[in-house]
């Protein structure tokens, strides 16, 4: 499968992590080491405080904001909540749906996720859809029965047009934030079963177009092995996307 219908993609993920004056701070610091990136997009998920710090710190530069999560209703009493529109409207271009973390900590069910994932595309955001197994599962050998089954709840609805649009991040949920990695075979194993999951569901030519991102771990040392998968299209970066020099080096492995 020729990876010249789809794009890579390089998200960090900061989690909780900056104020806006050190999210501006760490864009400037980013911005002339990745703002050349020939071959892949780059993208900032920050938390909603640093949204607009970071726009006004990536003006004229080609890296993309993305939010770390939001709300599926369009407007509401939802105290805390914020919804896709409040998004767009103010520049953000990606969103990640059902983390682990969201999924573990605040109770994203997958029905949850695919709610979530309609707002996005609605809203014109592009959706970072996570999913992936806990250890447990893993040494269950149920992982593709977990990951098959998170990819067909989140994309109820969803069109095979749509598919172009959004994004699909294998993390699996035993390597994030732990230092393990999965091996570049079980990595590529994995991501290979979300697009024939996807072929099965929309057809190949929208399996083509699927942009499927690594999310456990990736870093500036497994970011080529990793990223040369021929299923594995970019990486969601956590604590690496923290680290300019880190960042950079796994843009560079994307550029390759």
């Amino acid at each position: 499968m020729n990876r010249r219908y789809r794009k890579t993609i390089i998200a960090g993920n900061w989690k909780m992590n900056k104020t806006p004056k050190e999210a501006r701070a760490l864009v400037e610091e980013l911005r002339p080491l990745i703002a050349k990136a020939k071959w892949c997009t780059t993208v900032l998920c920050v938390p909603f405080v640093d949204i607009s710090a970071a726009l006004k710190a990536t003006r004229a530069t080609k890296i993309a904001i993305g939010a770390q999560n939001l709300y599926y209703e369009p407007a509401g009493a939802y105290t805390g909540e914020v919804s896709a529109s409040m998004l767009a409207e103010m520049g953000v271009k990606y969103v990640i749906v059902g983390h682990s973390e969201r999924r573990a900590l605040f109770g994203d069910t997958d029905v949850i996720v695919n709610k979530k994932v309609h707002a996005a595309l609605n809203a014109g955001l592009k959706p970072i859809i996570c999913v992936g197994e806990s250890l447990e599962e893993r040494e269950q050998d149920v992982t593709a029965e977990v990951i098959r089954k998170q990819v067909k709840i989140a994309l109820m609805g969803v069109t095979a047009d749509q598919i172009r649009k959004l994004v699909i991040a294998y993390e699996p949920i035993w390597a994030i934030g732990t230092g393990k990695t999965a091996t570049v075979e079980q990595a590529g194993a994995v991501c290979t079963l979300i697009r024939d999951t996807v072929r099965e569901l929309f057809g190949a030519r929208a399996a083509r177009s699927l942009t499927i991102q690594y999310g456990g771990s990736m870093n500036e040392k497994n970011a080529a092995a990793l990223l040369a998968e021929l299923n594995i299209d970019g990486g969601l970066i956590g604590g690496a996307s923290l680290k300019p020099e880190s960042f950079k080096a796994i843009v560079d492995a994307a550029n390759q």
